[in-house]
């Protein structure tokens, strides 16, 4: 890993296309800067998306990336990860792409406990097909598809996470850069899944949980007496629906990652002797 590298070395040459003022930028930004303060560089780096405003990152960063379907990045980056184990792995998606679709992914990743990063842009709406509910939206949020709201209660992910034995698990505001990035720097360095709920408003098709009603409403966990490896505390935080908390929620120390409990630390991104000589060449470019 190189201890040289500047977060703007993550920045591609691709003019990023969201609405002006999307809590994406921030997201991205903070993935940047946690990338580059743990020493990873692009050419160290893999980036997975699925579909929706969220599936764009990798076209924005600068690293090796797949743009994948739709609520199956998850499964793509556990096999990136366990191909290749020296590659640091950030997964990132959207509350749709992860929660509705990638809902049973998203669980048995959590179990799973490989060793990556998995980074929702959570903005409580589907933003790309034009502003329906999506599985965090609240029950009385009115859209074109649901006039009278979805008339259910919204997922929370975090207690997803916790039931499936989250071994870190986290939440933070696309809008403050530096508790935003320093939370998925945790992510990073935790040896197991790490996982970031991140609140990334959304400016044209949500006026309900904007940027305003987040930072009146957040409570920042730095700024209370949360232990995070304090299981009973996690789980009545986590628990808790009328609170939208900062921080790290859940953080287990003793954590082993998949590919140690299983013994999975040879690259196998090499092709085997007698393949194709182009298919080799090819192959090793990619990686």
């Amino acid at each position: 890993m190189s201890s040289d590298v500047r977060f703007t070395d993550f920045k591609s040459d691709a003019q990023p296309t969201w609405c002006p003022g999307c809590g994406d930028f921030g997201t991205m930004n903070g993935m940047m800067k946690a990338l580059a303060e743990t020493g990873n560089s692009p050419d160290e780096t893999f980036i997975v998306a699925g579909i929706g405003c969220s599936g764009k990152i990798g076209t924005y960063m600068r690293s090796y990336a797949i743009h994948g379907v739709h609520g199956r990045a998850l499964p793509v980056g556990a096999g990136v990860k366990l191909a290749n184990p020296d590659i640091e792995v950030m997964v990132a998606g959207g509350d749709g792409d992860g929660y509705s679709i990638g809902a049973g992914h998203f669980v048995h990743a959590v179990r799973r406990n490989v060793d990556m990063t998995y980074v929702v842009m959570d903005n409580r709406i589907y933003g790309l097909t034009k502003g329906q509910a999506s599985p965090t939206s609240r029950e009385d949020f009115e859209t074109s598809t649901t006039p009278e709201g979805p008339q259910q209660p919204p997922v929370n992910p975090l207690a997803l996470a916790f039931a499936a034995s989250g071994t870190f698990i986290a939440q933070s505001f696309s809008t403050d850069a530096q508790r935003h990035a320093e939370i998925v720097k945790e992510a990073v360095e935790h040896d197991g899944f790490g996982f970031v709920n991140v609140f990334s408003p959304c400016v044209t098709f949500n006026d309900v949980d904007t940027y305003d009603y987040f930072r009146d409403s957040i409570v920042d966990l730095q700024e209370t007496d949360h232990d995070p490896t304090d299981y009973e505390d996690a789980r009545s935080r986590i628990l808790d629906p009328g609170t939208e908390y900062q921080g790290v929620l859940y953080r287990d120390d003793d954590s082993v990652p998949y590919e140690e409990s299983h013994g999975v630390d040879a690259d196998m991104s090499d092709i085997p002797d007698g393949a194709p000589e182009d298919a080799t060449d090819l192959v090793r470019e990619f990686y």
